[in-house]
């Protein structure tokens, strides 16, 4: 056997080993490998290079020599002192103190987690502090003081008259008061009633009276003490399709609603002495409405297939002969519960940066959404963008006054109240 076939498995792998270094280099040598970098002499003349980039010489003009004078150059003219070139104006990004449709400076107002804060005929912001269980206003100068030197423990909702001089109180174990702040008197409501609405002048009252045999469950209005109680309407099984709601003219005081398919549901209103009123027809399922501040219009939030199950504002005329006319989408996708009217023709909302398919059906998916302020003039159909929060929140609520000076919100995750200046 000759020397190369004894030795040709090393030979093999000694070749092969060899062209794989090889490979390597060259991999390294054409991708890899960084060109040699000749110094720069500070002062030196740089030449213009085949190939290269042109020179740019004093104005920009191409094609010109510059020579640097080996120093950094001096912040007179065109640059302004303490602006880094190719960086933002610090200036530029701060949030404007009153809204003027960027970023907005939002104050805190309260640091506990308060419920349903509410506009006073005086224009304070009345609440209750979760933390102390007292309630309070917060007057025009911002200052903190209690409607009352009673403490109300665990209150788990509250519902305000129109005036806020008086609220419904509601208790986790299912008791419920009617609190007069002007006379610090309270009253006890029964706990099958629910779901109550104030009357504009804030004496009288509407609920649902929910009895444990659908034959006994009704609509019911009464003074506000709960006394001279009437049954209005029998609601059986649909008890959890009627919705009371007072309306500011005093000619509704609840609503119905009924599926007619999938995508659509019939609405019902329901007046105190048995009208006839007309019903209108919504484009989708899962209402939320507001009434406006005269009562004449319907702000609601439908979703809808068309929309992929997100929500979507809408109004509507709602008294007399103009219910379900003027119908018109705001074309903004939020809740009406994330509304509030300042005016008759003024509303304000929290629209969230972005909505999931589904979230109409399924709200929690915008529990962590940031949410924007939006205002709608209804008198011409026009919204607008006023105010980006300097701040992540998921606004649960609004409240703004009618000098509409300042707009008020709470924070869903935190239950804090902030302000932010409108004008």
């Amino acid at each position: 056997m000759s020397f190369f076939n004894r030795y040709k498995k090393i030979f093999l792998i000694l070749g092969f080993i060899f062209l794989a270094f090889l490979f390597g280099f060259l991999l390294w040598k054409f991708f890899f490998q960084k060109p040699a970098i000749t110094p720069i002499t500070p002062g030196e003349e740089i030449s213009g290079t085949p190939g290269a980039f042109p020179t740019v010489g004093p104005g920009g003009e191409i094609g010109d020599e510059f020579t640097g004078p080996g120093q950094l150059p001096s912040t007179e003219g065109d640059f302004s002192p303490g602006t880094p070139v190719g960086e933002p104006d610090p200036a530029a990004s701060a949030p404007s103190i009153v809204a003027s449709g960027g970023l907005t400076e939002t104050k805190s107002i309260v640091e506990d987690r308060i419920i349903n804060p509410k506009v006073s005929s005086s224009g304070n912001i009345n609440y209750y502090n979760t933390n102390d269980g007292y309630f309070y206003s917060i007057d025009k100068d911002g200052n903190a003081i209690r409607l009352s030197d009673k403490v109300f423990h665990q209150v788990e909702a509250v519902t305000w008259a129109p005036d806020v001089d008086k609220a419904i109180i509601e208790y986790p174990d299912g008791a419920k008061i009617m609190y007069d702040f002007d006379t610090d008197k309270q009253v006890t409501l029964p706990n099958y009633w629910e779901d109550f609405s104030f009357a504009e002048g804030g004496e009288e009252i509407v609920a649902k009276s929910i009895g444990l045999d659908p034959d006994n469950r009704w609509l019911v209005i009464s003074n506000s003490d709960g006394s001279q109680a009437t049954a209005l309407e029998p609601i059986g099984t649909r008890a959890g399709y009627v919705y009371p709601d007072w309306s500011p003219n005093n000619q509704i005081v609840a609503t119905y609603t009924r599926g007619v398919d999938f995508d659509r549901q019939e609405i019902f209103f329901i007046g105190l002495h048995g009208e006839n009123f007309k019903s209108t027809i919504i484009e989708g399922r899962g209402l939320q409405s507001q009434w406006s501040t005269e009562g004449d219009k319907l702000l609601y939030s439908v979703y809808h297939s068309r929309d992929n199950y997100i929500p979507k504002l809408w109004i509507v005329g709602a008294q007399g002969d103009t219910i379900g006319a003027n119908r018109n989408s705001l074309e903004l996708n939020t809740w009406a519960n994330k509304c509030t009217f300042a005016s008759n023709s003024d509303v304000y909302c929290a629209v969230p940066e972005k909505l999931e398919p589904g979230a109409g059906m399924f709200p929690e998916l915008a529990d962590r959404t940031k949410d924007n302020l939006y205002k709608i003039d209804l008198s011409t159909g026009a919204k607008s963008l006023i105010a980006v929060p300097n701040g992540t929140f998921n606004i649960s609520q609004i409240v703004v006054p009618d000098n509409q000076k300042y707009l008020y919100f709470t924070d869903k995750s935190t239950g804090k109240l902030y302000q932010i200046r409108l004008k």
